[in-house]
């Protein structure tokens, strides 16, 4: 998918500024608190809602600057660089999208030399510009680093003002647009030859038809609302009754037998919606049936074996050895060792039904991984599930925190919603049986629940969400300079991740 027009860019260059221009809202607020809560945690985000009157009230007087310089310290002082960049990178470009004026993108995109503008600290801009808004330079401040690689909270004083920074960017030549809504606009829309201000309107002449910027596909982070000042006020009000709320579903679910959750789980303020029609257990004079589900949060065969009403084992990539000891239905590790897993999953079909999420990894967003073809080989009995949820304040995924915390914050949420839909069984001629390559049947099944979910089938798989969340392809490694701090973290790695 291109982030552009259809037809080919115009010959020319363009300089937008991002906030109130390509994102409709000019707050910066809500960046600066996901960057507090996602790199620091509760307490500096709830510093940084309770300074929000003062930084408003020095907007209103017209010391902006002022406010955004206290924004910067209070969000970011005493963090690591990198984890600031890796929030940047992780985090902040699904909210930005989120907020992009698809006119102003129109515009934007249609111009060959494309400069982004922003008042925020570049290293929380440029991946989302430059990957999603096909940028090719981001003007911004920059964050003051100590020789330990720690944020002092300073912005560094810049060698120049905007306007001679963006003017150097074309040696002197004048930009041929310019897009810009606030009062530091100014400053480098007076050098432009064309100006324009919100609303804007799409230029769509020579036939061209837009289309959206590169999306987000891979996110992190746990919050799932933007954290406007009234949101993440409700969001600190909800946190310790989510988490008695949390404490009690757990606590209810590990107790009471699986096939009696169905039917109380409105009580507790959940939802469960199913469709299609499930089949019967395995008899024992045949294989098990394997579920190949999407994999959407770690509950995944957790709520499907509920609604099946019996324990379905579950095949397991990656997930915590405290999951697994907390889980109410039983998990088969596998290896990543494709002749040792391809055993384990036969052995355990032979026993009964099976629960496999052949994209290895969780996807938030509507779009589905690449599946591995393994399933395909072992078993013509296929019964393709679509998962999917809803959640309101919480993500239950996690791609750099710890993913023991996963099934907590999925409770901690005041409605969460599962739906499972049921396909039909695979008939024969759609299996290896009649012939067709593993990779077939494997993709087959991919599009079908795409479908069914109304979501996109592509072609990323586990590592390359890790590459774009974590910096790695998913391996935790624990080094430390002291053998009992090694130990520590040992421990912890094995049990949290």
């Amino acid at each position: 998918m291109e982030g552009r027009y259809s037809g080919r860019p115009i010959s020319g260059s363009i300089v937008s500024e991002l906030e109130g221009a390509l994102l409709k809202d000019t707050d910066l607020f809500p960046y600066f608190m996901l960057i507090a809560f996602e790199a620091s945690g509760l307490v500096r985000f709830a510093v940084l809602l309770l300074l929000w009157p003062v930084i408003r009230l020095l907007d209103f007087v017209g010391m902006g600057k002022l406010g955004l310089k206290l924004m910067t310290f209070v969000a970011v002082a005493g963090v690591r660089m990198s984890e600031i960049e890796a929030v940047s990178r992780a985090v902040l470009p699904k909210f930005y999208m989120d907020d992009v004026d698809m006119a102003a993108w129109g515009l934007f995109s249609s111009y060959e030399r494309r400069v982004v503008v922003t008042r925020c600290p570049g290293i929380m801009v440029e991946r989302f510009a430059k990957q999603h808004l096909r940028a090719d330079e981001v003007v911004g401040c920059e964050l003051e680093v100590n020789r330990f690689g720690y944020a002092t909270g300073l912005l560094r004083r810049a060698e120049g003002s905007v306007a001679d920074r963006v003017r150097g960017l074309f040696s002197g030549d004048m930009p041929d647009v310019g897009l810009g809504s606030s009062a530091s606009a100014r400053s480098f829309l007076s050098f432009c030859k064309e100006q324009q201000h919100p609303p804007f309107a799409a230029d769509l002449k020579h036939g061209n038809q837009l289309i959206r910027p590169l999306p987000v596909i891979f996110h992190d982070g746990r919050l799932v609302r933007r954290p406007t000042p009234f949101m993440a006020l409700l969001i600190i009000l909800w946190i310790p009754i989510g988490i008695i709320v949390a404490f009690v579903r757990i606590t209810v679910g590990l107790i009471l037998p699986l096939q009696f959750i169905p039917y109380i789980v409105g009580i507790f303020g959940g939802e469960v919606i199913v469709r299609g029609r499930p089949p019967p257990p395995a008899s024992g004079s045949t294989s098990g049936v394997l579920f190949v589900c999407t994999h959407r949060t770690l509950m995944d065969p957790v709520v499907l074996s509920m609604v099946l009403g019996r324990k379905v084992p579950a095949v397991t990539y990656s997930i915590s050895r405290l999951s697994e000891i907390l889980s109410p239905i039983r998990t088969v590790r596998l290896s990543r060792d494709r002749r040792v897993d391809a055993e384990r999953i036969k052995s355990e079909l032979e026993k009964g039904d099976l629960v496999v999420c052949p994209e290895g990894t969780t996807c938030r967003e509507p779009f589905l991984l690449r599946f591995s073809a393994l399933f395909a080989e072992l078993t013509d009995r296929i019964v393709p599930v679509a998962m999917n949820y809803r959640v309101g304040f919480f993500h239950a995924t996690t791609a750099r925190g710890w993913k023991a915390m996963d099934p907590i914050f999925f409770f901690m949420n005041p409605r969460p919603v599962y739906e499972v839909t049921f396909l039909n069984q695979l008939p024969v001629e759609a299996t290896c049986s009649a012939g067709k390559s593993p990779h077939d049947v494997a993709n087959y099944v991919q599009r079908i629940l795409a479908a069914s979910l109304g979501f996109e089938c592509t072609n990323f798989t586990r590592k390359d969400k890790y590459r774009v969340l974590a910096g790695n392809d998913g391996t935790v490694s624990f080094k430390s300079a002291t053998p009992w701090m090694g130990r520590v973290k040992e421990v912890l790695g094995f049990l949290l991740h």
